[in-house]
């Protein structure tokens, strides 16, 4: 039974990790140099409406990935030390 655990888990962590990796190397950078100090990116139409954008979803993705991957972490870890 516990080994049964332990399998899914831990095929729902390789998932949750290819998931993340994809889901950063989709993100742009966030480094505007000089250029974005000036014009004032925040101020522009796309900083006001970041979270409806393709930007701000990847964004929150990779949020909900690090959470997933932290708290799936913990769980077979457990199931490891308790098995």
């Amino acid at each position: 039974m516990m080994d049964t655990l332990i399998i899914v888990v831990g095929v729902i962590y390789f998932i949750i990790c290819a998931a993340l990796i994809t889901v950063v190397l989709l993100q742009k950078g966030k480094a505007a140099g000089l250029s974005g100090a000036i014009s004032g990116a925040g101020e522009s139409y796309w900083g006001k409406n970041k979270a409806r954008s393709m930007e701000g979803k990847l964004d929150n993705l990779t949020k909900v990935g690090a959470v997933l991957f932290i708290v799936l972490s913990v769980v077979l870890s457990l199931l490891f030390k308790f098995r």
